[in-house]
């Protein structure tokens, strides 16, 4: 019971710190950014989104799974974290060099010229970002999240603040490289300052050879799902117009943020607790389904309201240039619905250590993503992302296979603990859409739709007695207590 207890207080305490990280860094990162949106053009984001691609690729090759393999390593030492800082540098300017040669063909592919310059600049972020992985790990490992919020509010401020001011004295897409590599540097140093920790001069290949073993499937995964996530940014940069990808990427970032946030908060907290129960299949178990059920109870209502609000959100705070994003943008909420929840299922899966079945999952999704892809295509932009749509749905299936098979808890059993969050988001939907649909200003429905969409929701989970209400009024009150303590 103590133990039990004890974790509860970890899992709340990293909550509360994680919370404010996401949500806090987050909020101050999304007013920024459209205000940069305001300022800047769809093709300055359509070039970034460009890169990003590479970034990505490279980053994933950097990373290795290395930092899954730390934390579910449970005799991890100091030469461990040496070995996987060492590795993820050297791979880092070995990938920076390879890049920075291959530029002129970077932007050859792309038929943008300007992106020589633009690619060896920014991709100086795969060097930086290298230096964080094992100290971010570190951190994430002794739960400490209250320095990792602390961390990132600094970083997007203090970036936000030159990107901003890069872009009114008309640096155009410059200001969002700058953005992006102030933040990255920031980031770093803080980190070091922080873990109080330095690499010893050591590289242990029995070290490597351990944590790789587990690490490699997981490296596997992540190339495919990296292919999966960058294929129709490749493709859109490729076929379509620079202004197109842009707004693609815009119309991907917010449900991203939105999304992305509650899960990071949920998860990010949750895998290395996970973790420490891999060895208690029935309290593994427990928290799984929790989880499960705590995701979706946020995730569904959050992603429907935002498709309600996307056109007067668009129009009001990003302007009229940007309305072509907005069916893009309630497709791409559609499809992040199951985003976390298939993000669950592959966590749990990791956790026990299957990176074996991980890599295979990824391995079955990625033919279905490609076909969507390529038959998509012809249509436009639009059938695209309903493609994407289409193959997260599938995805889900496909994640909940081996979650059934070995926690008795696949597909059917996680929709049927859903179905009360769907019944009371049903009735959110209908009562934001009659409430709004006759009012005269995009500032009206914004203001009377987030309210009326987060009250109307909470009323009908009650009705409904929808477990988490009481969950999360447990969480708010020992947030409040803690809160109260501290201060």
């Amino acid at each position: 019971m103590v133990v039990q207890q004890s974790l509860k207080n970890k899992a709340i305490t990293g909550m509360l710190w994680n919370s404010i990280d996401k949500i806090a860094v987050q909020g101050i990162a999304f007013v920024i950014g459209i205000i940069l949106a305001r300022i800047l053009m769809p093709a300055d984001y359509g070039l970034i989104g460009m890169l990003a691609i590479f970034i990505a690729f490279s980053d994933i090759f950097i990373v290795s799974g290395f930092s899954m393999a730390l934390i579910q390593k449970k005799d991890r030492t100091d030469v461990d974290y040496s070995t996987v800082f060492y590795f993820n540098l050297i791979v880092s300017v070995l990938c920076y060099i390879l890049v920075f040669l291959g530029a002129p063909l970077i932007a050859q592919f792309f038929n943008a010229p300007q992106l020589i310059n633009l690619a060896r600049v920014s991709f100086l972020i795969i060097i930086i970002n290298a230096l964080s992985i094992v100290q971010q790990t570190r951190l994430t490992i002794n739960l400490d999240f209250k320095s990792q919020a602390l961390i990132a509010l600094v970083s997007v401020v203090v970036s936000g603040i030159i990107g901003l001011f890069m872009a009114y004295r008309g640096f155009g897409v410059w200001s969002l490289v700058a953005q992006m590599l102030t933040a990255a540097m920031i980031r770093v140093i803080l980190l070091f300052y922080y873990n109080k920790w330095l690499p010893l001069p050591i590289f242990s290949f029995s070290s490597f050879k351990k944590l790789f073993h587990f690490s490699s499937k997981v490296l596997g995964a992540g190339i495919i799902a990296t292919v999966g996530n960058n294929l129709h940014s490749l493709i859109i940069g490729k076929v379509f117009a620079e202004r197109s990808l842009g707004f693609y990427t815009k119309a991907k970032q917010y449900p991203d943020i939105l999304s992305g946030t509650i899960t990071s908060i949920l998860q990010g907290v949750t895998f290395p607790i996970l973790t420490s129960l891999q060895g208690e299949r029935d309290r593994l178990l427990t928290v799984y389904v929790r989880l499960m059920r705590m995701i979706v109870f946020f995730v569904i209502p959050s992603m429907t309201l935002m498709i309600l609000l996307s056109e007067p959100f668009v129009r009001l705070l990003l302007t009229e240039k940007w309305l072509p994003i907005v069916p893009l943008m309630q497709w791409m909420c559609l499809a992040r619905i199951f985003t976390p929840i298939a993000g669950l299922n592959l966590n749990v899966i990791n956790a026990v250590g299957r990176s074996d079945l991980f890599l295979l999952l990824d391995a079955i999704k990625f033919p279905i993503l490609l076909a969507s892809a390529v038959i998509a295509l012809p249509f436009g932009l639009t059938a695209l992302v309903i493609g994407i749509f289409l193959c997260n749905m599938i995805g889900f299936f496909i994640n909940a296979y081996y979650p059934g098979k070995l926690f008795g808890f696949g597909a059917f059993r996680q929709i049927k603990e859903m179905w009360r969050v769907i019944c009371a988001t049903l009735i959110m939907t209908a009562v934001v859409y009659v409430s709004i649909i006759f009012l005269p200003s995009d500032l009206l429905k914004l203001l009377v739709g987030v309210p009326l969409g987060g009250g109307s929701y909470l009323l009908a989970a009650y009705l409904l007695k929808i477990e988490e209400i009481s969950e999360v009024k447990s969480i708010t009150k020992s947030i409040i207590m803690r809160l109260s303590g501290a201060s």
